[in-house]
């Protein structure tokens, strides 16, 4: 590896890493519910989650991640994320791209 790229930071080489916001659908192996989220760090809060640390989701533990889709605006996975949550039609169409992975 050149001296150059060994001394740059991870966050250097992978700069849109830190700076990814996700929206994400989780499926409990409990229930077999879905539950629709957004964050900035999606694995820190799958941890959260499936911890019980997350009061919403804290006894339908545990789970596994099933989606997620990236944006580089906070403001447009949280957008998403409320799209998939109050427009029945639109989780719905969501739900039929990735039937397999929901099963």
């Amino acid at each position: 590896m050149p001296k150059e790229i060994a001394n740059k930071t991870k966050k250097e080489i992978h700069p849109h890493t830190k700076f990814m916001n996700y929206t994400y659908v989780l499926k409990s192996r409990k229930d077999l519910q879905l539950y629709i989220g957004s964050t900035n760090d999606l694995r820190k809060r799958f941890r959260q989650h499936n911890n019980g640390e997350v009061f919403s989701t804290k006894s339908r533990r545990p789970f596994e991640l099933v989606y997620y889709e990236a944006y580089k605006a906070e403001s447009d996975a949280r957008k998403r994320e409320q799209s998939l949550k109050l427009r029945s039609r639109a989780f719905a169409q969501l739900k039929k791209r990735i039937e397999n992975s929901v099963k």
